[in-house]
């Protein structure tokens, strides 16, 4: 067995951003080192919390270091943590081997910005970008653009935010995490 395989799983939120018409923003990462060949390559925005930080914090602040997108409200969150593993080909080059996986608290927002906010190129806090473009995408979609190894997380997002992915219910609520 790898240290991956062994070892913690990395505390992470993940962001669902929904835009007027009920649909979900997804990001085509970039591929270095850490990822690999992946065919399917879009994801939602998601990331690491830092020590001290609350849930909700990190993933505001994830979302603007990967979208540059600020102008949110929240919807909603996930009731618990949805874990997955990092397949072993991959568990020793993400995050230096140090975890086999990431537990993830998801996040529903709204998003009430103009579109010109969002800049996968030049994400905010001079970030590098990790996303080479990005499109609007209904969010039952979502699970089958995703790697293999995060769909049945991906498949219990798109369940637990299936009301917010109407517009009138992604226009309508204000449902504070």
């Amino acid at each position: 067995m790898t240290e991956a395989a062994d070892g913690p799983y990395r505390p992470c939120v993940g962001m669902a951003v929904f835009n007027k018409k009920g649909h979900v923003f997804v990001g085509r990462r970039r591929f270095g080192s850490d990822t690999g060949e992946l065919t399917h390559a879009w994801q939602m925005p998601q990331g690491g919390i830092d020590p001290g930080e609350t849930p909700l914090e990190a993933a505001r602040r994830e979302l603007c270091e990967e979208t540059n997108i600020r102008s949110v409200s929240p919807l909603g969150e996930s009731d618990g943590w949805l874990i997955y593993d990092i397949p072993a080909p991959l568990a020793g080059l993400a995050w230096k081997g140090r975890y086999r996986g990431q537990r993830q608290k998801w996040f529903a927002f709204r998003f009430e910005g103009d579109e010109r906010e969002i800049d996968v190129e030049r994400p905010g806090g001079g970030h590098e970008p990790e996303f080479e473009a990005w499109r609007w995408e209904r969010l039952d979609r979502v699970p089958e653009l995703i790697v293999p190894f995060k769909r049945s997380v991906y498949a219990e997002v798109a369940k637990a935010f299936a009301h917010f992915a109407h517009p009138a219910a992604a226009a309508a609520s204000h449902r504070q995490p």
